[in-house]
């Protein structure tokens, strides 16, 4: 605001610096992220080009609730890993959150096929999944090599889990290995306490089934609480990160997405690889 009394006109300041500074730095930050595009499109010129139409015969047509650019940008990575790994075995894994399967329809992920299931059938010291029977018996008279899962609440007593999960599954032979979820800390016991606890469940379930479980979690908890000590144990590890794309020699299974769409399954599912070939994934199952 111009002072009273004064009638001198005031001195502006040149901007043409300012600006050109500030158009330099917008121009190379957006020059930096077009080489980034660039980059990542480059990395997956598979998935995109899978994507864009080039092989879109043979895109299944899914829910109406999944429109197609979501496809696609859902879909982009999970070509790309499944293409990288086409000489191993590709499997989901499902639960009643994603709702009441046609398992009939079930039988691609991105032009891959779906050769098991994991199943989830228990959860803490008295939780059955409320589809869990149903998946069961479907998935198995449609082909799949199926396995169940008990999901453990670290709060509740590991022996009466165990015992949930035994009374809720009956493994025959041809089936997969039972598996053990661990994916929470516990709110009352150290981590100690945790860790006796697990013990106990897969000793107890090993011991009805006559078959060592797998052990099923996230790749910071297993490299932090369990690889050690756990180490006569298989693994199963779960890691989404988008630019993860080796699975490591020590897991068994890799969950590497949760958000792929499967004909058949109502919701997005969990998409897993199995670190070796089929004939080596059938050696695995219960004889």
């Amino acid at each position: 605001m111009r002072k009273p009394g004064s009638g001198k006109t005031p001195i502006r300041k040149s901007t043409k610096k300012t600006s050109f500074l500030t158009s330099n730095g917008c121009l190379l930050f957006g020059s930096l992220v077009l080489v980034l595009l660039i980059g990542i499109g480059f990395h997956y010129k598979n998935g995109l080009a899978y994507y864009l139409g080039f092989k879109s015969d043979k895109i299944s047509k899914l829910r109406s609730a999944v429109t197609a650019q979501e496809k696609r940008l859902l879909g982009i990575r999970n070509y790309q890993l499944l293409n990288k790994y086409e000489d191993k075995v590709v499997g989901f894994d499902v639960s009643h959150y994603q709702g009441e399967i046609n398992w009939e329809k079930v039988k691609y992920v991105e032009n891959t096929a779906l050769q098991f299931v994991f199943i989830r059938a228990t959860a803490g010291n008295d939780a059955t999944d409320a589809c869990f029977n149903y998946n069961w018996k479907e998935s198995k008279r449609n082909g799949f090599l199926r396995g169940a899962y008990h999901y453990y609440r670290p709060n509740e007593n590991s022996l009466e889990q165990a015992e949930n999960f035994i009374k809720t599954v009956r493994l025959e032979k041809g089936d997969l290995p039972p598996v053990l979820d661990i994916e929470a800390l516990p709110e009352n016991q150290s981590i100690d306490s945790l860790k006796v606890g697990l013990r106990r469940w897969l000793e107890k379930v090993d011991a009805h089934y006559n078959v060592k479980p797998i052990i099923y979690t996230g790749e910071k908890y297993y490299n932090t609480f369990l690889k050690e000590e756990f180490s006569d144990y298989t693994f199963w590890i779960a890691n989404y990160n988008f630019w993860a794309e080796d699975i490591k020699d020590e897991w068994l299974f890799w969950q590497f997405t949760d958000s792929a769409m499967i004909e058949g399954v109502p919701c997005r599912v969990d998409i897993n690889i199995y670190n070796g070939t089929p004939k080596m994934l059938k050696y695995l199952a219960i004889d």
